[in-house]
């Protein structure tokens, strides 16, 4: 079975860091984009970031930029997400997705989803 599992979420005051993990298992993703999502409470899943096989290639959003850094360990099968400098607003449900068709920047043009870790920034 394939599948994505996230870890890593928690509460963390405003300011503060957190490092998110994606471990995929059942099939290897090392030649696939890889990204992280995030839903918010009566929002829709927006985009945070997206990755490439290689990691040679990232993109962010603009309100994550030069806060968050995704990375990924394809000898562990595992992406990651840095997030620094924590603000109330990234306060959300974190998704991992993965295959999808180069770069996407909506959900809907990914096919694998991990089931999600909450991040809660307090002030």
């Amino acid at each position: 079975q394939v599948q994505l599992v996230e870890s890593g979420g928690g509460l963390v005051q405003a300011g503060g860091s957190l490092r998110l993990s994606c471990l995929a298992s059942g099939r290897t993703f090392s030649s696939d984009w890889m990204a992280w999502f995030r839903q918010a409470p009566g929002e829709e899943r927006e985009f945070v970031s997206t990755i490439n096989g290689n990691g040679g290639s990232t993109y962010y959003a603009d309100s994550v930029k030069g806060r968050f850094t995704i990375s990924r360990d394809n000898a562990k099968n595992s992406l990651y997400l840095q997030m620094n400098s924590l603000k109330r607003e990234d306060t959300a449900v974190y998704y991992c997705a993965a295959l999808a068709a180069g770069s996407q920047r909506s959900p809907r043009a990914w096919r694998l989803w991990g089931q999600g870790t909450q991040v809660t920034v307090s002030s």
